[in-house]
Parts: C-alpha cells; sequence; structure tokens
C-alpha cells in the first residue's frame, strides 16, 4: 500500500524573471487531508499545476501516486480529481446531467455511473435536487456538485484550490466536514491550498507554509503552533481593568498582555511560573474564573514567519 501520496525535491517554476515556485521540497502522507498555506501570490496554485502535470517545472521534480508529474503526466490526472478556480459545471444542465455528462467522460459503465452519481448526490446533501438546473443554485451548493463532480471517478488523490472561497460560514463548514470525511472514511488525500489559517486549523492534518513560492515551515498544526514563541496562559473571567492591565505589562516575566473576548492572554518571557501573577491579579480586583495554558494560534505562527523573512 502506497504511503506518500506526493513527493516533491527542489521544484521550481519561473514566468520570466518571476519565481512563483522556489525551490520546494515536500513531502504528502497518502490518506490526510494536506493544506499549503499562503497569501494571494504565494505560488499555492502553480504548485497545484505542478503536480498535476499541466505546468513544467523550470527545476526539481514532482512525484505524484508513484509517477513522475511530467513524464507520466497522463497518469496522474488519470488517477486524481481536481476543483482548480473554476467549478466546471454547464449551469442550464440540471445536477444528475452534470456528473451524468462527466461520467461517461471518465468512461464509467452505465451502471455504475448511476450508481455512482446517486451515492455522491446523497452524500453530499443535494439528491432531492438533482432534477433543478445548477444555474438556480446558490454558491454553495454549485461547489458542492463541483467536489462530487471532482470524486465521480473514485480518485485517490483530490487537489482542492481554495475549495471554500467566497462561501458562507454554513455552507464552509458543511464543506469542510465533506472534505474530513473523504480522508477519515475513505482513505482518500486531499490536497488543498487556502490562505484560511483558521479552516486549516480545523481541517489539515499536516500543512505547509509558503510565501512568494519559498517554503517557510511545514508539519501539524499543533507542531507549527509549538514553534509560536514564549509560553502562554490564558485567564478567563472579569474585572480585567486597565489598572491590572498596566501592572501586567510591567512585569519583567510578562511579555506581552492582552485583552481577547474579555478574557487575559499573556505571554511570558520564558519558563516562568503563573501562580504569583495570577494571585496579583486577583489582588487587583480581577475575577478569576479558570487559568489555562494556551498557544499561538497558526494565523500568529504564520504572520511571524512571515516577519522573520522580510
Amino acid at each position: 500500500m502506497q504511503t506518500t501520496a506526493i513527493r516533491t525535491e527542489n521544484l521550481t517554476r519561473d514566468f520570466g524573471a518571476v519565481r512563483a515556485v522556489d525551490g520546494l521540497t515536500l513531502e504528502v502522507p497518502a490518506g490526510i487531508v494536506f493544506g499549503l498555506l499562503g497569501p494571494n501570490g504565494a505560488g499555492k496554485t502553480t504548485m497545484i499545476r505542478l503536480l498535476l502535470g499541466l505546468l513544467e517545472p523550470t527545476g526539481g521534480k514532482a512525484n505524484v501516486l508513484g509517477f513522475d508529474a511530467t513524464r507520466d503526466a497522463d497518469k496522474v490526472r488519470s488517477r486524481a480529481g481536481a476543483l482548480l478556480e473554476h467549478p466546471r459545471l454547464y449551469e442550464r444542465l440540471s445536477a444528475e446531467d452534470n456528473l451524468e455528462f462527466y461520467g461517461r467522460v471518465f468512461r464509467l459503465p452505465a451502471g455504475e455511473r448511476q450508481t455512482r452519481i446517486k451515492e455522491l448526490l446523497v452524500h453530499l446533501g443535494l439528491w432531492d435536487r438533482r432534477k433543478e438546473r445548477v444555474g438556480t443554485w446558490s454558491h454553495g451548493m454549485r461547489q458542492k456538485l463541483a467536489v462530487a463532480r471532482t470524486l465521480l471517478h473514485r480518485p485517490s488523490l483530490v487537489f482542492l484550490d481554495e475549495p471554500t472561497a467566497g462561501l458562507d460560514p454554513v455552507a464552509a463548514a458543511a464543506l469542510r466536514e465533506d472534505l474530513a470525511n473523504l480522508a477519515e472514511r475513505l482513505g482518500v488525500t486531499v490536497f488543498m491550498t487556502t490562505h484560511n489559517l483558521a479552516e486549516a486549523e480545523k481541517l489539515c492534518a499536516q500543512v505547509a507554509v509558503i510565501r512568494q513560492g519559498k517554503l517557510l515551515a511545514t508539519g501539524r498544526p499543533d507542531e507549527l503552533r509549538a514553534r509560536g514563541g514564549q509560553p502562554r496562559i490564558k485567564v478567563v473571567g472579569q474585572g480585567f481593568t486597565e489598572r491590572i492591565m498596566t501592572f501586567l505589562r510591567a512585569r519583567p516575566e510578562v511579555a506581552s498582555a492582552e485583552l481577547v473576548d474579555g478574557n487575559l492572554l499573556i505571554d511570558l518571557d520564558g519558563p516562568v511560573r503563573a501562580a504569583p501573577l495570577v494571585t496579583q491579579i486577583v489582588r487587583e480586583g480581577g475575577e478569576v474564573e479558570e487559568v489555562c495554558k494556551a498557544t499561538a494560534s497558526l494565523e500568529e505562527v504564520f504572520l511571524a514567519l512571515v516577519k522573520d523573512e522580510e
């Protein structure tokens, strides 16, 4: 059984004087949701096109599902699904007819095609509306149908470029759940790009952070958060006055202190004891309900990584 879905070595792509992908070396295990994170223009879409063999690298190489992505591009694309910038749906056709068309393109036998179409539409909550024209649907529903189109031929690897962009929070959460189920229940490897770091933190088993085509960090989200600098405590309660904030910011063992959603987030300057600080907060009139260790968010780690590169 293949344990690595994607492996790249020093993968590079230039467009004239612009280096869109700069010596990326990555390994993506099979059967997980992997997130390629970065701001707009970081090289995420170019990376997917290289892995699908739609672009040739300027340097380096990529191995996808055991095939060279340049030399065996047709074999890669026949075994992978991809949802890039456009959903590639026919708006005058019904949802069912869209999938019927693509099932024929993938040369699925008639019986298998009908079974697979129903399976996907039921799973994505679209079966009862399968006869409706896609052009009348919301963006979120069309995006779900595009995911179904991507999965129709049972690929073992799916590439998704900003899959929840433009979706409302409810539709985005539903699609995230569907993507998580793909990896967890069906063993499909999902390689997704996003600049939504909170989304990646919830969904991805592993991530890589890039900026201007360069790899800044890779690992599990919790591993990246652990690199986020000073130890941090979260103090839940109320009554955290400006006097308390001034006291905290004056303490040598406190690197920073701020109020977030009414709670105190305190970054400590090294492995110091938090108990004396909490005792003083109470003496100053703060009502402490809970104290717990906290870690930097993935977004905070990303911003720190980007700042270090500037």
